[in-house]
């Protein structure tokens, strides 16, 4: 998606261990056209495969997620990282490691909200390890709940979550996908 590979090399920031930083128009700040496009894409994507939810991890998978529900008319479900006091044991849950946060964090999805047999999209803001997407698929495995597949806003191809989220079957539809990050603090894209 050109409009969003601009966007990274306008306002991205490469910090030292191989994290890009877009917390201008992804995940502080969020630029809501450029979300609602995107939400539009992946909606375009995976129109026909009878998905019923979209599925996130908070927070900052929320926005592309709930664009791509808005563009597919269906219900977004993200998962949580922090247990709620309104929440109660009647849930899903996996662990999930942060790269960027290097913390695990258990997520949780309410049982009461996902029904056997539905078919699902998981949307992420990036994928590098693939940690946030395998723990939603868990979660689905958990659920007896199908996967059709992973959308995501940008792939840092160079780490393995993509190749091994492939390599299990998923299909993966990353917008901008990274193969490199300079010393000079170049985005290089696939």
């Amino acid at each position: 998606m050109q409009e969003l590979k601009e966007k990274i090399e306008k306002y991205g920031t490469v910090l030292p261990g191989n994290v890009l930083k877009v917390d201008g128009f992804l995940n502080h700040q969020v630029d809501t056209d450029l979300m609602y496009k995107i939400g539009q894409e992946f909606a375009k994507h995976f129109q026909n495969q009878g998905i019923t939810k979209i599925w996130t991890v908070e927070s900052s998978g929320i926005a592309p997620a709930v664009m791509t529900g808005l563009a597919m008319h269906l219900p977004v479900i993200f998962a949580r990282k922090h247990k709620s006091l309104t929440l109660n044991d009647n849930m899903y849950t996996a662990d999930v490691y942060s790269y960027t946060k290097n913390t695990t964090n258990r997520i949780s999805i309410s049982k009461k909200y996902v029904d056997k047999g539905e078919k699902v999209l998981l949307i992420d803001d990036f994928l590098a390890n693939g940690q946030a997407v395998e723990g939603m698929m868990e979660i689905a495995d958990q659920a007896g709940v199908e996967v059709a597949g992973a959308g995501i806003v940008i792939e840092k191809s160079f780490q393995p979550g993509g190749k091994e989220l492939r390599d299990k079957g998923v299909e993966v539809y990353s917008l901008a996908r990274v193969k490199a990050l300079t010393d000079d603090g170049h985005v290089v894209f696939n």
